[in-house]
């Protein structure tokens, strides 16, 4: 039987330290994640979905940030 893993909760520093990390290189390759994981004091793997996660935050906010500042042609009729 496959365990689903528990949710891990970040603190305030840890989270801190992941956005500066995430503002620099949105996609960390194998070696930046394990240097991330031990800065922050987790696993690489959950750095990974971490990466994951924010990134499917970041892509949404453009999409609806892009949506927001669409000019709509208004009808001259």
């Amino acid at each position: 039987p496959v365990r689903k893993k528990s949710r891990t909760f970040y603190s305030a520093e840890q989270l801190e330290e992941l956005e500066k990390m995430f503002q620099e290189d949105h996609y960390p390759d194998n070696e930046k994640r394990r240097e991330i994981a031990a800065v922050v004091g987790v696993t690489p793997q959950r750095i990974l979905v971490w990466f994951q996660n924010r990134r499917a935050k970041w892509r949404k906010s453009e999409k609806l940030s892009v949506k927001g500042n669409k000019n709509y042609p208004t009808s001259s009729a």
